[in-house]
């Protein structure tokens, strides 16, 4: 086993100081001596990895190194006994595709307990189309659930709406039966969103119309932001009162600035949302859920599928504000 070769993306480091992405051929002994070695069939892109894959040291400190930070797979082995030989698991969150090679590779090795069971009712395929994106989005509607959030309390904002969390957190919201107002700065997407689910598409930008004011009218019920900055400091501000928004993603700033007004005279609440290091019970209760009631119809339909070779390519769009959705990779294919 130790000598058998797979592919995977690599992102080398040059002499001087860029970052290259290739195709190559790796041996199952260059990976680390972890219990849990999987042969991954499907992986998917999200914008971690190409943080990853453009050299950035906050994300991945050493090089060569193959991004990927979700992966579904076969069980190969696994020292710990945790899983049998052929069952297929799931992997997220912890390290992996950050300084532990990744799912854009054709095998991993890792902690026994980064990996759940595949949940009977989701093919290896399905669960990527979740993936990272989606299950923080199934986590965002969860969080917004416990605290009473219910459809006929009013709309739902969404920002980052042609994202990859943003447009699961809209379809999964739709099929529970809530309203949403989907933000986005890409128009040209509208009616993709509305076929996502959303009721309304609104230009990004109009979510921070409020200014600096301490607080704005009271618009949606609730929020799931998915870029931080002044567009998560403003939803805050226009959510009613006893509302709430969750918090998952910084492509506009990790920064924001704004007065306590709204959660002390509306009592609106900030959620956050790791999908990263949460327990490995919440992540097989979220799996469930997404596996259950937060399934999708048509789940087909809410990726575009990619093979390895097309990473470097689709990593790069990313970077430039090109991508749409989820990608979900055929890593074997």
């Amino acid at each position: 086993m130790s000598n058998q070769t797979f592919k995977a993306l690599v992102v080398e480091e040059t002499s001087d100081g860029e970052f290259t992405k290739s195709i190559q051929q790796r041996s199952v002994s260059d990976l680390p001596d972890n219990d849990l070695l999987i042969e991954v069939h499907y992986s998917s892109l999200n914008y971690k990895d190409a943080m990853s894959a453009s050299g950035n040291k906050m994300i991945t400190k050493s090089f060569p190194h193959t991004p990927g930070i979700d992966a579904a797979g076969v069980v190969i082995s696994d020292k710990s006994g945790t899983f049998k030989e052929g069952e297929k698991v799931v992997v997220f969150g912890y390290d992996l595709g950050m300084d532990t090679d990744g799912g854009l590779g054709q095998m991993i090795s890792i902690s026994a307990d980064w990996a759940v069971a595949c949940p009977k009712t989701l093919t290896l395929k399905e669960a990527m189309i979740y993936g990272t994106g989606g299950i923080t989005a199934a986590l965002s509607v969860q969080k917004l659930e416990k605290m009473g959030a219910k459809p006929e309390h009013g709309p739902v904002a969404v920002s980052g709406a042609t994202g990859g969390v943003g447009s699961i957190s809209i379809a999964i919201l739709n099929h529970l039966g809530y309203e949403v107002i989907a933000f986005s700065g890409k128009t040209e997407q509208t009616e993709h969103l509305k076929e996502l689910g959303a009721s309304e598409v609104r230009h990004r930008d109009s979510v921070n119309e409020v200014g600096k004011r301490p607080v704005g009218r009271e618009l949606w019920a609730n929020a799931i932001d998915t870029v931080g900055g002044e567009y998560l400091a403003n939803l805050l501000k226009q959510t009613k009162a006893g509302g709430a928004v969750t918090s998952c993603g910084l492509a506009a700033s990790a920064e924001f600035s704004m007065t306590v007004l709204p959660f002390i005279t509306r009592g609106v609440s900030l959620l956050g949302i790791d999908s990263v290091y949460i327990s490995l019970d919440d992540k097989k209760a979220i799996w469930q859920r997404v596996a259950t009631d937060m399934k999708l119809p048509n789940l087909e339909s809410y990726c575009e599928e990619i093979t390895l070779e097309q990473t470097p390519e689709y990593l790069d769009r990313f970077m430039a504000s090109q991508t749409v959705g989820r990608y979900v990779v055929n890593v074997q294919g």
